[in-house]
């Protein structure tokens, strides 16, 4: 498949689905687990990733070809907060990096990404709530994102995207794999696989978007109920 330019690898998640169904659901997060159902639509997810490029720029000080460490699971607020750090022109690698200007990551992962630059740990629960007990310097992200504008024009994009990958090599990876998979427009589609590596980020979130699907990710999955599941959401596919 052959990609139309995209000045970032977050304006081609969203060029099908606002030009088509804004305010239909591009992600829809569940936990077993937990038993939180959570869903935003590209409208709801442009804002928090606007918020999130907004506070990558204006609160954490990054640039455009600055290196950012993302080190969460897959979960609705990873997905904001790769939109927004790729509007804000960063180049996005999966994991601690000792080199990156900045980190967002979970509580438990705070040890291995705390090396002195700009870090954030997201709350990863339904509401982006508070997290208590934060050592001082250390972000946390529910909070401080909510302060920030909802709008966000990128001004340029990074020389990167994604582990050393541009724009557009990531986003015809992208597309690449969602024609292996049969995705296209319009396709829902349900998936239990993680998001911990750059490859792994391409091939299980981007190959959705990017073609133009939308995605039922579910965490700590009851293979009991993925059946039902799929049917509830009206799933054409799955990545499981």
């Amino acid at each position: 498949m052959t990609p139309t330019t995209h000045a970032t690898v977050t304006d081609a998640v969203f060029a099908h689905a606002m030009a088509h169904d804004p305010a239909g659901p591009l992600i829809t997060f569940y936990d077993d687990a937990s038993g939180e159902r959570t869903e935003l639509s590209t409208i709801t997810t442009a804002n928090w990733a606007a918020k999130t490029a907004n506070m990558i720029r204006d609160e954490f000080g990054l640039a455009p070809g600055d290196l950012l460490a993302v080190d969460l699971p897959a979960h609705w607020q990873t997905f904001a907060i790769l939109l927004g750090a790729w509007w804000a022109g960063c180049e996005v690698v999966i994991g601690p990096s000792d080199g990156a200007a900045g980190a967002f990551c979970s509580l438990d992962r705070l040890e291995a990404n705390d090396h002195g630059g700009e870090v954030a740990v997201a709350p990863l629960d339904p509401f982006a709530m508070a997290v208590p007990g934060l050592p001082i310097g250390v972000t946390d992200f529910g909070s401080a994102v909510r302060v920030h504008g909802d709008q966000f024009a990128p001004i340029v994009a990074g020389p990167l995207a994604l582990a050393g990958r541009s724009t557009a090599e990531t986003i015809t990876a992208a597309l690449d794999f969602a024609a292996t998979a049969d995705i296209g427009p319009g396709a829902r589609i349900v998936s239990t696989r993680h998001w911990d590596t750059a490859e792994r980020i391409v091939a299980n979130l981007l190959s959705v978007t990017i073609a133009g699907g939308s995605l039922v990710q579910i965490a700590n999955p009851d293979v009991s109920r993925l059946i039902d599941r799929a049917a509830s959401e009206k799933a054409t596919a799955s990545l499981s």
